[in-house]
């Protein structure tokens, strides 16, 4: 193919404009003796490279749903949790049943998204999920408990209200829960599992939008920029303030603090 008469802007144009442009347009390109048209080409190349990569990455989400359908199970729910790490706050959990190989760019385990992706996708799962819902345990419950149970009884409880009863359960992590379902529990299921990684998503941005609500309320700690986990800025509040309401008190460093200032109070 001769392309000597195309421009480069001519070129770019092509490429933008087909997602699969001929190969006798990407040889001639690779060969073509102006250097910005092999730099376009090359350009091309690396993001059809990138593009198949995540394809294959996406298509590996949903091995674990495929696995359990071939064996019979028609609505299998992810399930993950947000929130075990922080000292202060409710741990949230979330449930999903997506439809088998529903169309969701981008995702992936929440931890691995900036916050604008996280948001995109939590707009996007809404509407395409078979059903959806979120469970929480308080931060006396995580107290009287312990997380992993408080995480656990969170988890139990986004399964429960899920609108559209699962005939199978994804668990994040290597415990499972207290449901008489029929279940897997899959360690970094959030980077394996494609109802998994849907909510881990849902969790994460739930819980950060609970934790905003609670800044509102708490200016003084931060909460809007750290969601309670033990940050440098964090503990510096917690030295100056002692633990508000929603601090989980029997978490050691939150426990340290409210033992000095209920030391300093009484010498008072």
């Amino acid at each position: 193919m001769d392309i000597s008469v195309l421009s480069i802007n001519k070129l770019k144009s092509v490429l933008s404009d087909n997602s699969k442009p001929d190969e006798s347009l990407l040889q001639a390109m690779s060969g073509d003796n102006r250097a910005g048209v092999r730099k376009l080409y090359e350009q091309w190349l690396l993001k059809r490279q990138k593009n198949e990569a995540e394809k294959s990455r996406i298509e590996k989400l949903y091995e674990q749903e495929s696995k359990y359908r071939s064996k019979g199970f028609g609505l299998i729910a992810g399930v993950d949790e947000a929130g075990r790490g922080p000292l202060a706050g409710p741990v949230v959990a979330a449930a999903v049943i997506l439809p088998e190989n529903a169309c969701l760019p981008g995702l992936n385990d929440s931890k691995k998204l900036p916050v604008s992706a996280r948001e995109r996708l939590f707009v996007a799962i809404k509407p395409i999920a078979l059903s959806w819902a979120v469970g929480m345990a308080s931060v006396e419950e995580i107290c009287e408990l312990n997380i992993l149970q408080a995480s656990l009884l969170a988890m139990c409880r986004s399964v429960d209200s899920l609108k559209v009863k699962p005939d199978f359960v994804l668990v994040d992590g290597p415990n499972g829960l207290n449901l008489p379902l029929p279940q897997y529990s899959l360690v970094k299921g959030d980077t394996l599992s494609a109802s998994i990684a849907s909510a881990s998503i849902l969790a994460k941005v739930t819980r950060d939008k609970i934790m905003l609500e609670y800044h509102d309320e708490f200016p003084e700690y931060g909460f809007d920029r750290h969601k309670g986990y033990p940050t440098v800025e964090h503990l510096r509040a917690l030295t100056r303030y002692g633990p508000c309401r929603i601090h989980r008190r029997d978490f050691k460093p939150v426990k340290d603090f409210d033992q000095l200032l209920s030391n300093s109070l009484s010498v008072e």
